[in-house]
């Protein structure tokens, strides 16, 4: 649990830097393990003030997202998480829809090392992210997502979980 505190201390810390020279978002996704584990994920975005490959049909882009996740396990695998991610988005040109994708792959502190029959074998877990949806031109937000968390076999086991969520995101 020391662990758990002191990185949600350290990611609050880089988030709340990075969030202090641009604006923030909030995002909520609900979803589901390939165990049918209910997840519930709230999190915190910033979007980077940068842009690449711009062209007539996108660009590239990103933003940092910090976020707490619960786990609904049975009585005795529920979950806690946070994690802190930078995420790359390829978003689609678009006057007031555009479509974009997205892949990521950030860090990841469990409160447990078992979630329903899953053994994680530590607490600290990679998070890889995959994702599509749309962007409205107030900043909303609605997609999908596919996140796998592993430890890539730092310590054993290394059953790893992966969530499969909608989501949304507004600006604050």
């Amino acid at each position: 649990m020391n662990k758990l505190c002191t990185l949600a201390a350290f990611a609050a810390l880089s988030l709340g830097q990075v969030m202090t020279a641009q604006a923030a978002d909030v995002s909520l996704s609900v979803g589901q393990t390939g165990d049918s584990t209910m997840v519930y994920r709230l999190g915190l975005q910033s979007n980077w003030d940068a842009s690449w490959w711009q062209t007539s049909v996108g660009r590239v882009t990103g933003y940092w997202d910090g976020a707490y996740t619960y786990w609904d396990g049975d009585e005795t695998a529920s979950n806690h998480s946070l994690s802190f991610a930078p995420v790359f988005v390829y978003e689609f040109a678009g006057d007031s829809v555009k479509p974009y994708i997205e892949a990521g792959i950030g860090v990841a502190a469990f409160s447990s090392t078992q979630l329903e029959s899953n053994e994680l074998g530590s607490s600290f877990q990679f998070e890889d992210r995959i994702g599509f949806g749309l962007r409205f031109a107030g900043g909303q937000e609605i997609g999908v997502r596919a996140i796998h968390y592993s430890n890539a076999g730092i310590k054993q086991p290394n059953d790893g979980v992966e969530s499969y969520a909608l989501h949304y995101r507004m600006p604050l």
